[in-house]
């Protein structure tokens, strides 16, 4: 038998094994024996131990053979023994406790792990949940504005329906007196629009007047929608821009990619062309009655072939009316940009190529000219920016979409403008 241990008790030697002899005596020897060796107590034989010269113990037990007592164990009655086997047992001991312990842990673990997963299943579900509220929160703002604007169609196709039937009394009431004169006096500009509108039209204020009055409707979403000018009583669509700087602007000119020619006819100029939705203008009547309506500014936004964007903002800005050349008036001059405009263009008329003006001729465009231009936003659409003008029979010079002031020279030709008119004392609402 052999017995090995990592650690001994102090003053102990180390063994690398253990070996034992056992020696059974003749029951008369062994009472002898014991006598001698226990000093006649005790009946258990004789018990020694040694270190060999090889690292090896050697204990050697000499037994009496007796046949009604019997010995303790001799393992029990060797310390060295004993004290090994203590250890062992506190070492099972231990490790049955390490056992129980791990296994708590690991349950634990696996509770933590489920708690976990818990709490990602409802993260997810949280997630989905404010995924979905905002959506519903887009529809219910989308359902307002589409309940809006078919309230303001309704209202409009009312009071189309009523221009209509006044129209018809009125025709047949010339028909029945070939001798009477129909006139609809404009109101006076001096006095407010509501108090002066003619009877014939005054329904139609209930109508919006302008982009402001989209925007004031609870309508924030840019695009076409049509508006009935107070001055005018007649319908006409417009594109509303109702992002820039607050929103409510009615735009009366754009250009985009030169897919629409700007060298145009007066008529043209005066009843509008191109795609509201790219390239166009207005038309000088229908400024003219949207910018007399009451007190307007008009914003121009500029863009350079290196996406630099600037601004121009005038405080004032109305157009006379086709027997006055739609007269220019602007002033009150801010922005990121020199001005180029309102100190050379002020207080002139407008011209276009047919009207024998020969800024319009040489510029290709019609404009509010001088002598000719510092800034000129329906010339030529010239890709790059830096342009020459080709001429055709006629004197050159500069032509392209031009604001003097971007690069102090007329023969750059800029890659977006629009033009943009709202009420001067404009408010933006966070909510309609």
């Amino acid at each position: 038998m052999s017995l090995l241990s990592p650690t001994n008790p102090p003053g102990w030697s180390v063994c690398s094994a253990l070996y034992i002899f056992i020696v059974l005596l003749p029951e008369a020897k062994a009472d002898s024996l014991n006598a001698t060796r226990n000093g006649g107590g005790s009946q258990c034989g004789e018990y020694t131990n040694q270190v060999m010269k090889n690292g090896m113990c050697r204990l050697v037990a000499t037994l009496p053979q007796l046949e009604e007592q019997r010995c303790p164990d001799m393992f029990r009655c060797s310390d060295e023994v004993s004290y090994w086997l203590h250890e062992n047992e506190e070492r099972k001991q231990q490790i049955v406790a390490l056992k129980e312990t791990i296994s708590v842990l690991q349950e634990e673990l696996r509770n933590h792990r489920h708690r976990i997963k818990v709490l990602e299943l409802q993260s997810e579900g949280r997630t989905h949940m404010n995924i979905s509220l905002e959506r519903f929160h887009e529809l219910e703002v989308h359902y307002a504005e589409a309940t809006t604007l078919l309230h303001l169609q309704g209202t409009l196709i009312l009071d189309l329906q009523n221009q209509l039937h006044n129209l018809t009394l009125l025709v047949a009431k010339v028909k029945r007196n070939p001798g009477c004169l129909i006139n609809i006096v404009r109101p006076n500009p001096l006095m407010s629009a509501q108090d002066t509108l003619h009877p014939e039209i005054q329904h139609v204020r209930n109508c919006p007047i302008d982009c402001a009055s989209i925007y004031y409707n609870g309508v924030r979403r840019s695009g076409l929608y049509t508006v009935v000018p107070s001055l005018a009583g007649m319908a006409v669509e417009v594109y509303c821009d109702m992002d820039t700087d607050g929103g409510g602007w009615t735009v009366i000119q754009r250009r985009v990619d030169g897919s629409v020619s700007f060298d145009r006819s007066w008529r043209d100029y005066r009843d509008g062309f191109g795609d509201l939705h790219s390239e166009f203008w207005l038309g000088n009547n229908h400024i003219h009655e949207l910018s007399t309506q009451g007190d307007y500014s008009l914003r121009i936004v500029l863009e350079d072939w290196s996406n630099k964007h600037k601004h121009a903002l005038y405080q004032s800005f109305s157009v006379e009316d086709e027997e006055h050349q739609y007269r220019l008036h602007v002033s009150g001059f801010s922005g990121t940009v020199q001005d180029s405009f309102s100190w050379y263009h002020d207080k002139h008329g407008f011209s276009t190529p047919d009207s024998g003006n020969i800024c319009a001729e040489i510029s290709h465009g019609g404009w509010w000219y001088n002598q000719c231009f510092y800034a000129n936003l329906n010339g030529i659409y010239y890709r790059g920016g830096h342009y020459t003008p080709k001429g055709q029979g006629v004197p050159l010079g500069p032509d392209g979409i031009v604001w003097y002031s971007w690069k102090d020279s007329d023969y750059y030709s800029l890659r977006k403008v629009s033009m943009m008119i709202r009420p001067r004392r404009f408010q933006t609402h966070l909510s309609p």
